[in-house]
């Protein structure tokens, strides 16, 4: 019985243990609903401010709700257009950002579409934004829209209206343009580079080799390549930064090409030499580089300018080309040769002037054609101030030359009796202004300098000035020859002389117009004092030597010995003063030379030798004979033979008294060689 109550509890206990078990798992599914409810509910809670902008339209008045489509699609239109466009500009950027090299023709042909698709980008994104404006418009004056959302619209087309009107325009391609064009330019620089070579040239080489060998121009298939880029420059208005590469590139190919001829005295300043002899070699060369350059270098550059910017215009390809003359060197050309002139005064300067003149002149038609444009202006005027330079500097050396040949008539004649510098400078200067290379020059220069002056010049003008100078050195000469107070020395002097302007003018041009009687009066003046100086000098030796009193006998040997002393002393005593007096001075012919010394030796040794032969024996027997019988024949003709010889040539400066203080900077001078006329 007991055991069937127990039972019934466990059951019952068991049963309650379920229920409240079951119950327990429900109020948990319960509570975890709750709590998945609650958070439904938040959520539901945020949205109901977006599904309630959602839903007002549908509040919205029915005729603005209407309307709104076709507001919607007019903007949208547009819009869509431009984000098709700027698609298509994405899709460009892997090729634009590639190499040229390898394809120009489609580079060019891609960014010619890139400049497409800018332009039309910036003519519609205006139109976009304002279709866009306008629906934010529509919509927020019909409340058909979230305020908040119109705002946020309103805020991102503020940004892009700005970016359209401001300097972001030029960057709505993200800068895929000017990335581009910055190839295109190292395109460009590449294109020249590689085919710009310096001529193969060194300094030692000839330039009349090398005047026939011209700058390989540039191939077709590479001008027409820089004609491509420069096009595509154009449209992006970037056309002066490709012509400044083209002007770097060319210009440093000529320097490089004239680099190899050492032109380093250009650049050479007057306080850096002191006359024009110091320089006339590079005066010389200054002529033949100066032709090679301009009809050469820069004659190749005018055409290849012309060839790749014709399609451009006149000024462009000219100002272009104007540029790469003054920086490859034609101004250091031209200022060279105004240094010349600005230099000191000298008549060795008229004859540079005139080698200037000449190089010029030889390429006035080039230097028209390759220089006349407008802005060619500043290598015009300095062109023409060198020309003025030169032409003045040269008229006023000439018609100043007499004047300074007159002004060194003051000075001494020179102590050795040779020909002064100045007269032998002055008839081989003159011959060479009468000469075939100068005197058409020196003609042209002084019809210009006239004309100038609105005078006239005649060629006799030019002659009657040159015969004026020689007429002058003529004149010095006679004053020179009356100055010595030895009369030997002044007749040497003048044999001297008269055969200089003999010999040396014989056959020349100014010979020919001095004509044979004036040369023939100078040889004839040249024999005169030949003798005079013979007789008076020398010739007076042999007197020295008198046979008379001398009677060879045994009675009269010891007298005869006396005399033979006594007349050997004085003759020996003679031929020393003379000897030593005649040692220093000079016979510069050398054919005079040989004929006067044979002269004296004739006139003296034969006399000494037969002498000595007779009555050397009395003296030779003698303790002191060696003071007596002082020269052997040999000896005494070796000596005189040896007389007049010139000594190792002295360049000085001209320390005579300077008159005119408008050549106070060595016209006076007439060459640094004349020196005094010493």
């Amino acid at each position: 019985m007991a055991n069937s109550v127990n039972d019934k509890s466990i059951e019952s206990l068991i049963s309650a243990s379920k229920s409240l078990r079951l119950s327990l798992q429900k109020s948990q599914g319960l509570g975890s609903a709750l709590e998945k409810a609650g958070n439904r509910f938040e959520e539901i809670n945020q949205r109901l401010p977006s599904l309630e902008a959602a839903v007002r339209p549908i509040r919205a008045d029915k005729e603005a709700l209407a309307a709104v489509g076709g507001h919607i699609n007019r903007a949208v239109g547009p819009a869509a257009s431009v984000l098709k466009v700027f698609d298509a500009v994405h899709g460009l950027e892997k090729s634009l950002l590639s190499d040229p090299r390898s394809d120009l023709p489609g580079y060019l042909s891609l960014l010619k579409r890139l400049e497409e698709a800018l332009r039309f980008l910036g003519d519609n994104c205006g139109l976009a934004i304002q279709w866009l404006e306008d629906i934010v418009e529509y919509l927020e004056d019909n409340a058909v829209a979230d305020d908040r959302y119109l705002s946020n619209l309103k805020k991102s087309l503020k940004g892009l209206r700005e970016l359209q009107d401001g300097e972001g325009k030029a960057n709505l391609d993200g800068g895929l343009l000017e990335a581009a064009l910055e190839k295109l330019e190292n395109e460009f620089r590449r294109l020249l580079m590689e085919h710009s070579v310096p001529l193969p040239m060194s300094s030692s080489s000839s330039l009349g080799e090398q005047a026939c060998i011209a700058p390989s121009p540039l191939p077709v298939l590479v001008i027409q390549k820089l004609q491509a880029i420069i096009g595509r420059s154009i449209a992006n208005n970037r056309l002066e930064k490709f012509i400044s590469i083209y002007i770097e590139v060319r210009s440093s190919n000529v320097r490089a090409s004239l680099q190899a001829l050492n032109l380093d005295y250009l650049e050479i300043s007057i306080a850096e030499f002191n006359d024009v002899q110091s320089i006339e070699g590079y005066i010389a060369q200054w002529g033949k580089h100066l032709e090679f350059a301009v009809k050469h270098l820069f004659e190749a550059e005018y055409k290849l300018c012309n060839d790749v910017f014709e399609r451009i215009g006149l000024d462009v390809w000219m100002g272009c080309f104007a540029k790469i003359a003054a920086q490859a060197g034609i101004l250091a050309f031209l200022q060279f040769g105004k240094t010349v002139t600005e230099s000191k005064k000298d008549p060795i300067k008229l004859l540079k002037l005139l080698d200037i003149f000449a190089s010029l002149n030889k390429l006035r038609l080039d230097f028209n054609r390759l220089f006349g444009g407008a802005a060619c202006i500043e290598i015009q005027n300095l062109t023409r101030d060198l020309i003025k330079s030169v032409i003045d500097g040269a008229a006023e050396i000439f018609w100043e030359l007499l004047l300074q040949v007159q002004l060194q008539r003051q000075n001494p004649p020179p102590p050795d009796g040779s020909v002064p510098k100045l007269v032998s400078f002055i008839t081989d200067y003159c011959n060479k202004l009468l000469g075939d290379d100068y005197k058409p020059l020196l003609t042209q220069v002084l019809i210009i300098d006239r004309s100038w002056k609105h005078e006239k010049f005649q060629e006799k003008l030019l002659i009657n000035e040159v015969l004026e100078i020689i007429k002058a050195i003529e004149i010095n000469l006679e004053t020179w020859i009356k100055a010595y107070e030895d009369a030997s020395l002044s007749n040497l002097f003048a044999m001297n002389n008269h055969w200089h302007l003999y010999r040396h003018l014989k056959g020349t041009k100014l010979g020919v117009l001095l004509g044979d009687a004036w040369l023939k009066e100078h040889e004839q003046y040249k024999d005169y004092y030949a003798t005079v100086f013979l007789r008076d000098s020398w010739g007076k030796l042999p007197g020295h030597l008198s046979r008379e009193g001398l009677i060879l006998f045994s009675g009269g040997r010891a007298t005869a010995r006396d005399l033979v002393k006594k007349r050997l002393k004085t003759f020996n005593e003679a031929f020393d003063d003379m000897y030593k007096r005649q040692s220093n001075w000079i016979v510069s012919d050398k054919d005079l030379r040989e004929k006067t010394c044979h002269l004296i030796v004739q006139a003296v040794v034969p006399v000494y030798r037969s002498y000595m032969q007779n009555y050397g024996p009395l003296v030779e027997q003698d303790a002191s004979s060696s003071k007596y019988a002082k020269y052997s024949v040999q000896t005494l003709e070796k000596m005189l033979l040896s007389l007049f010889q010139p000594k190792p040539v002295r360049y000085g400066s001209f320390k005579g008294r300077q008159t005119s203080g408008k050549f106070n900077n060595g016209v006076t001078d007439l060459r640094r060689t004349t020196s005094a006329v010493v």
